[in-house]
């Protein structure tokens, strides 16, 4: 899509070859594509802590590396997405590559293991399905990219933000590549003998805890 020219912000003309379908500084004069720029957040804080929780632990330092990728790939996309900066732009699809490969790494260590066979990679199989269609949706049908437009206008305020698809589509994908790295760390964890557990932040959000060794 063609960048759009309805508004002006503080970072000047759009330069970048894309413009997703949310209107430009709509909600911050700072911020060209708010809802795109913020759900990045879902790909940004809860690596840091995966990484942190990680070293802590003493687990291989590739996971850390694996969670900290993923944290750039939304730092990059924020980026992108504040802006609307042909350069930004680069710092978001470059990072891209590394979490295409994350995915690959984490379902081949998922299904490399007699127990990785599960309805926890599927589910997140899902996740992923999900999250493309939803990106179809909106870059690839004009249709539909009109449809939503005009009953974005006409719905209560705060309830079109639901309508924004492709933050829906940071989100899905945020929270698959992570819970793929999760996943992984916990089935090469178990191998290694360690006693990892998976427990839910405020009831919700899923992070993975190792226990002390039992003693004998």
């Amino acid at each position: 899509m063609a960048p759009s020219l309805d508004r002006q912000g503080y970072w000047g003309r759009p330069t970048s070859t894309l413009d997703w379908c949310e209107e430009n500084y709509v909600i911050s004069f700072y911020i060209a594509e708010f809802w795109n720029t913020v759900s990045n957040l879902i790909m940004i804080l809860p690596p840091l802590c995966g990484a942190i929780q990680t070293f802590r632990d003493g687990l291989e330092f590739r996971y850390v590396c694996s969670f900290l990728g993923l944290a750039a790939v939304g730092v990059g996309s924020w980026c992108f997405h504040m802006t609307l900066l042909y350069e930004m732009q680069l710092l978001d699809e470059l990072p891209m590559i590394y979490s295409t490969c994350v995915f690959i790494y984490c379902l081949y260590e998922c299904f490399k293991q007699e127990h990785g066979i599960s309805l926890f990679p599927i589910a997140l199989l899902l996740i992923f399905s999900v999250s493309v269609t939803v990106v179809y949706l909106q870059w690839k049908e004009p249709v539909f990219h009109q449809v939503r437009e005009s009953s974005r206008q006409t719905l209560p305020p705060g309830v079109g933000v639901v309508t924004q698809f492709h933050a829906w589509w940071h989100i899905f994908t945020g929270l698959g590549s992570y819970l793929h790295i999760l996943l992984s760390l916990q089935i090469r964890s178990t191998y290694l003998k360690y006693r990892p557990k998976v427990k839910f932040l405020c009831g919700i959000w899923p992070t993975l805890h190792i226990e002390p060794q039992k003693t004998s």
